[in-house]
């Protein structure tokens, strides 16, 4: 019983491990594999930051088109 219950223990705390690793990549938006404890350099918060800037005005032009479209053809 001593030799099973270390060996479900060690298997325990390396799924802990490899869960908090794989969970701080996943919250920092990046993969899943790398290292969590590398730092974020400015020039990748910016990507980020811009890229999903650039996704909110595409979504918001298209919206400005629909609206624009349905008040034409009220007309």
């Amino acid at each position: 019983m001593g030799k099973q219950m270390r060996v479900i223990l060690t298997w325990l705390v390396i799924g802990l491990l490899l869960g908090l690793w794989f969970g701080v990549n996943i919250g920092r938006n990046v993969p899943f594999y790398s290292n969590p404890f590398a730092a974020v350099t400015v020039q990748e918060k910016l990507k980020q930051s811009v890229g999903e800037g650039v996704s909110k005005m595409g979504a918001g032009v298209e919206k400005l088109g629909e609206t624009i479209k349905g008040k034409e053809q009220q007309k």
